[in-house]
């Protein structure tokens, strides 16, 4: 397929999520340009694409007004792990509150299309399964989680206000839980943690009882998914959720882990934090309707690739600590 190029900003873009954006770009022959305030991306993310003459990075803070010259941009900044976001939780609301009023500012200036990466935690603890977009949530506005779940509804908000307001182009996505290589190795998410975990031999954690479930999407699909959504017709706006719908409990995670790294770690049992949803499962009837998107990835699949990644993080690390 034949296609103009572009010149693309992605905020975020040193982040998971960024980072494999970017390259898909490159790959399409678009123009990148990456802008990270590297508090949870990492440059190692981006060594691959650094070389190529279309790809551009710039540190810069996205709750700081950006002047730049784009034709679509992807805002993806935020810290997108409940251990990153609670860390400082006045900053990540601002990231995702004031990042998302200087990029639409920027996108009203510059007449570029603007896609929204929200999450599947705008529904909280849902009380509605599988969660549709119709579905306006059951959030706790005052707990730990907040600064995140609020923080992206609130943006959510700016969009549709400024598409409504300004006749901004805009585009929501609702991302549910993604994994893939290019993880933060310590983001304290549960793909993550027990790879990390099983790799080293320790004890695997599981919050609760291992019954609540999630919904696990490989980073490729989504990836997919969110460049569909950005090249949608005009009045596909969204919300729209991207995920896999199979459901999987966390249990049922951490025996498969175990499985395929061959480790022989055991099960340990925390308490469960709180807000932490019992139940998350989108329902991807508009993606495959509006955009012809659905995962294609296997767990399994998916699973093999991010375990390679992952070892090759701790074969390092242990290297450095041999040799330190």
């Amino acid at each position: 397929m034949h296609q103009t190029a572009k010149r693309i900003l992605v905020t975020g873009g040193a982040g998971f999520l960024g980072s494999h954006l970017c390259k898909a770009l490159l790959d399409q022959g678009h123009e990148v340009l990456c802008v990270d305030n590297f508090f949870t991306g990492r440059r190692a993310n981006l060594h691959h694409l650094l070389n190529n003459p279309r790809f551009e990075v710039m540190r810069h803070d996205v709750t700081f007004p950006l002047y730049v010259e784009v034709d679509e941009i992807y805002n993806l900044a935020c810290p997108a792990s409940p251990f990153h976001y609670q860390h400082d939780p006045v900053q990540t609301t601002k990231t995702a509150v004031h990042g998302a009023i200087n990029m639409l500012g920027l996108a009203k200036r510059v007449g570029a299309r603007i896609l929204q990466a929200s999450t599947s935690e705008v529904y909280g603890d849902p009380q509605v399964h599988p969660q549709t977009e119709d579905y306006v949530g059951y959030v706790n506005p005052i707990g730990p989680r907040s600064c995140y779940d609020e923080g992206k509804r609130c943006a959510e908000t700016l969009f549709f206000d400024y598409y409504r307001q300004h006749k901004l182009p805009i585009k929501v996505a609702r991302i549910f839980n993604t994994y893939g290589p290019n993880m933060h190795p310590d983001d304290g998410r549960v793909v993550s943690n027990f790879i990390m975990q099983a790799l080293a031999g320790e004890p695997i954690t599981i919050y609760g009882d291992g019954g609540q479930t999630r919904s696990f999407c490989y980073v490729s699909d989504l990836i997919d998914g969110l460049v569909r959504l950005m090249g949608s017709p005009k009045e596909v706006n969204g919300p729209i959720n991207l995920g896999n719908p199979v459901e999987l409990s966390i249990h049922e995670l951490a025996e498969t882990v175990i499985r395929m790294t061959g480790s022989d770690s055991e099960l340990v049992f925390q308490p469960l934090p709180q807000d932490d949803p019992i139940q998350r499962q989108p329902d991807i009837t508009r993606a495959r309707d509006l955009l012809g998107w659905q995962p294609s990835v296997p767990l399994e699949q998916g699973l093999e690739a991010t375990i390679a990644y992952f070892r090759r993080i701790h074969a390092a690390a242990r290297s450095a600590a041999d040799r330190s």
